[in-house]
């Protein structure tokens, strides 16, 4: 488990689920998949499986271990709410957030029909956010899946940003976007970062972006500037 991630929106990942599978064109340069094979080819017992999904019950008390606050990513190398994963086990990952109020818990999902279907059935603790991946317009029905869940933060991420995205911001307390990086990476337009950028200013909404994405080395903030600003907004009334 990562104390220290170098996501540049959380502190540190959770990872009780392991693995994932394809759903939309977000997914095709998975970042998780490349890392569970080189972490299968490096012998970690963890990715045996490589990239098949994966339960890990004996990492789901793992945050009560962590006695520092912190912002923590819960499944970054999985799905919570893929259609593999028992809902009995998505219980477990909500009671331990329920148990640790003392850290921020940031749940993101592409599966925004399951989450939805399930809703009722699971505690909302004020110390979790909930967010759905949004990629391209033809994704933009995820968002709505959002509005009925008992949540303080709800959360969008556009990465990868593949195309220009009208996003509906009701309700929503944070937007994160960034282009896709890796060897094979799809480029991005700066003007749909930018269109998310003004849509963003005009509801009062944080917006977070990530990286420019490309093919090359994305460390470091001059990865991120976007018309000369470094735009790096958190939901507001968030203190860690």
């Amino acid at each position: 488990m990562a104390l220290r991630s170098s996501i540049e929106w959380t502190q540190s990942t959770w990872n009780p689920v392991t693995g994932c599978s394809k759903v939309s064109p977000g997914c095709l340069h998975c970042y998780a998949e490349r890392l569970s094979y080189r972490l299968k080819r490096m012998g970690n017992a963890r990715y045996a499986s490589g990239f098949r999904v994966t339960l890990h019950d004996d990492l789901l008390q793992l945050p009560s271990r962590w006695r520092e606050p912190r912002l923590v990513f819960v499944n970054s190398m999985s799905d919570l709410f893929h259609e593999a994963i028992p809902f009995e086990f998505i219980q477990s990952v909500f009671s331990t957030i329920q148990a640790t109020p003392w850290h921020t818990f940031q749940v993101l999902t592409k599966r925004a029909t399951r989450l939805a279907e399930v809703a009722a059935k699971l505690p909302w603790p004020d110390n979790l956010w909930i967010g759905v991946s949004v990629e391209k317009q033809d994704y933009v029905w995820r968002a709505d899946c959002l509005r009925s869940l008992p949540t303080l933060v709800r959360f969008i991420s556009c990465e990868p940003l593949l195309g220009s995205i009208k996003l509906p911001l009701q309700d929503i307390r944070w937007v994160i976007a960034g282009g896709e990086s890796g060897p094979e990476a799809r480029q991005m337009d700066l003007d749909w970062a930018r269109s998310l950028r003004d849509q963003c200013l005009a509801a009062g909404v944080p917006f977070f972006l990530k990286q420019l994405g490309g093919a090359v080395d994305k460390r470091g903030r001059e990865q991120a500037i976007l018309d000369g600003r470094l735009w790096r907004e958190m939901p507001r009334n968030h203190s860690r």
